[in-house]
């Protein structure tokens, strides 16, 4: 743990106090190297991504806006999307924000506006932020284009989930494979992003659910709370349920949302999918994974579909807010997604916790 020094906003930028940030296993991906970008690339951009400020999962409240900033103002509640949209490039325009031109910087962790930082450590070394967000750290200086203005009354520590996690996940299954009322589902891995898959998957009327996941307990929750029909520890095991379940059609969708995406799983993924069906990747694999393991005439005669999927193809200025009121009334489960909170010292242990499988998702609060 350091102290760090932050910087006011200037133009287009805010300050957030935060209330809560959530422990997602991307920042694992940046500690381990599966988001590390090429040396040669970073110095063309004039990046260094290390020392970073991790976490991108957050929310909290407006404490001071700097110059231009026209869509907030002190005092307001937001919730932080790993995803900045600027409302205006082409992928936005489209109603495709989880596209937005401002992605290209992402893993800089330098400010939107001027390819800078607004956090340095106490030796005056500029750092990086997650996503451009940081919010491991009780405070953060980011763009107006990653905040989400959200209503007083929802509870922050909550809401902060939506920021990745929970959004990603719903639209895997309503957004990416965008499940029909009565289809039939598998989601392979039951981390953060797989449990709120099942959710949407059961939220848009799928008929059967399966949720794959070698971990006792996590089974148990996704059928017992989150809406699974059906429970498998493996992927074989799920691959004969699904036989029996659809006198051997498989799946309508399946949906990857393993912790790291490996070429070995895609074709395992795809034997489940029906013809016309769709598969759904996810999962982060590493940045240089190239390898995959496919049947190709399989994919070809049976016109089967395999796609990707970023923050569940959502749209967040849009999805973080919709996805709030189906909180509010009941039909989306927050609350019991938080297995367990941490202070910002224990942000290791909370980590060790998700990797030995004991959280849904762990939440720090400051």
């Amino acid at each position: 743990m350091e102290d760090i020094e932050l910087d006011d906003p200037k133009a287009g930028e805010v300050k957030i106090k935060l209330t809560a940030a959530g422990l997602c296993h991307s920042d694992e991906h940046l500690r381990t190297g599966d988001m590390v970008l090429d040396p040669e690339i970073a110095e063309l951009m004039g990046w260094n991504q290390f020392p970073c400020v991790g976490g991108h999962e957050g929310a909290g409240e407006v404490v001071e806006v700097g110059p231009g900033v026209t869509t907030l103002q002190e005092g307001d509640h937001i919730v932080l999307s790993f995803i900045p949209s600027c409302g205006r490039c082409p992928s936005c325009a489209m109603g495709r924000q989880h596209l937005c031109d401002y992605g290209s910087v992402l893993l800089g962790g330098r400010q939107i506006s001027d390819n800078t930082s607004r956090h340095h450590s106490a030796k005056g070394e500029d750092l990086g932020t997650m996503c451009l967000t940081g919010t491991f750290s009780p405070y953060t200086v980011v763009n107006e284009a990653s905040c989400i203005k959200i209503d007083p009354w929802i509870p922050l520590d909550k809401a902060a989930l939506l920021g990745c996690g929970v959004t990603t996940g719903w639209g895997s299954a309503v957004n990416a494979a965008n499940v029909q009322a009565g289809e039939t589902v598998v989601v392979i891995g039951l981390g953060g992003i797989g449990i709120n898959a099942v959710q949407g998957a059961a939220l848009a009327g799928a008929r059967h659910v399966i949720a794959v996941d070698p971990i006792d307990w996590k089974r148990e929750r996704a059928v017992s709370t989150f809406g699974a029909t059906h429970a498998a520890a493996s992927v074989e095991e799920a691959q004969a349920m699904l036989a029996e379940m659809t006198w051997g059609a498989n799946a309508d969708k399946v949906i990857l949302t393993t912790g790291i995406a490996t070429g070995d799983l895609i074709q395992p993924m795809m034997g489940m999918v029906t013809k016309g069906g769709r598969g759904v990747v996810t999962a982060v694999a590493p940045i240089v994974q190239e390898d995959v393991k496919l049947n190709l005439f399989d994919l070809a005669m049976q016109r089967k579909e395999l796609v990707g999927c970023i923050f569940g193809n959502s749209n967040p200025r849009r999805d973080i807010t919709r996805l709030l009121r189906l909180y509010e009334d009941g039909k989306l489960k927050l609350d019991e997604l938080i297995t367990r909170t941490y202070t910002l010292d224990e942000v290791n242990q909370g980590y060790q916790d998700m990797l030995d499988g004991k959280n849904l998702r762990g939440l720090i609060k400051y």
